[in-house]
């Protein structure tokens, strides 16, 4: 299972970078949408090895895990959008700029958390307790490798 994470590391890593270079190329939006499915592939993978579902399990989990990732891509989008912003406008941003993008910072907090309480009874109904346990370990790993990806493009106050 270390192999398994590891490789999903080393993919995540060399996607980003990968995401990183065609954004900088003239067709940059065709590209990330094929680094973005690259991703969501490897994810996906990712979440089948560790999760061990049975075949009646998986047959039930992932309609819900596709419907959870496409409403957890809308939080993530607006998390980018609110980095690019900052990271556009922190030298001269004003105290009012700032204030919004706080707002917005703990909007999305507090929607990222409603989002996960509303999906935790529809993993209940078609997983098993411990297995919905470890489906939402597998997400915060992956959230906590996400969530390093942004801070790093996040410039610091001077």
């Amino acid at each position: 299972m270390k192999r398994n994470i590891g490789i999903f590391f080393l993919v995540l890593t060399l996607a980003v970078a990968f995401g990183g270079i065609a954004a900088a190329q003239d067709k940059a939006a065709d590209n990330m949408e094929l680094v973005k499915q690259k991703i969501r592939t490897d994810k996906k993978l990712f979440v089948a090895e560790n999760m061990q579902l049975t075949e009646a399990q998986g047959k039930a989990f992932w309609p819900v895990y596709e419907s959870y990732q496409k409403d957890m891509e809308k939080l993530f989008e607006r998390s980018v959008k609110l980095i690019e912003n900052f990271a556009m406008n922190y030298e001269t941003m004003s105290d009012d700029a700032a204030n919004k993008l706080i707002e917005e910072w703990f909007a999305i907090d507090a929607d990222d958390l409603k989002l996960r309480q509303s999906y935790l009874p529809k993993f209940r109904k078609v997983l098993p307790e411990i297995k919905v346990a470890r489906y939402f370990q597998i997400e915060n790993k992956i959230d906590a490798i996400n969530n390093f990806a942004l801070a790093s493009k996040i410039p610091l106050f001077k």
